[in-house]
């Protein structure tokens, strides 16, 4: 098999893991209301508005990767986005292992990985930008 195609078929795959895995979290946030994350971040003394740019990085910004649509543009919402997450919710996990003996935050991990990859890599060729 040609490297170009390999390369544009492990980015498509790569865009299909991380648009979909993260979109299901905001779809869950849709559904069951953004008031518990509109008070977590006043909590932390930041305007209640800003609890709604969750749906950026977890709507907008997988929709953006999944079609390959400015999906550099995406991956850097869904990368920001689980920054921030990390900041707010998972700090007091960030040296810490789950019961199976893997890091505690190896889901929002690999999740801001992939998203940074694909923001240095691009959609590859099977992509709505086609680049």
């Amino acid at each position: 098999m040609n490297p170009a195609l390999q390369q544009d078929i492990a980015k498509l795959l790569l865009r299909f893991a991380l648009g979909a895995l993260v979109l299901l979290h905001g779809i869950a946030k849709l559904n069951g209301g953004l008031s518990g994350i509109v008070g977590m971040v006043e909590a932390h003394g930041l305007p209640g508005a800003f609890g709604y740019a969750v749906l950026l990085g977890e709507i907008v910004g997988p929709l953006l990767v999944l079609a390959g649509f400015h999906a550099r543009i995406g991956a850097l919402l869904v990368a920001i986005n689980m920054v921030v997450a990390i900041a707010l919710v998972h700090m007091g996990q960030l040296g810490s292992l789950n019961g199976q003996g893997g890091w505690a935050l190896e889901l929002q991990g690999m999740f801001l990985a992939t998203a940074v990859a694909l923001a240095l890599l691009g959609p590859g060729r099977f992509s709505v930008n086609g680049r």
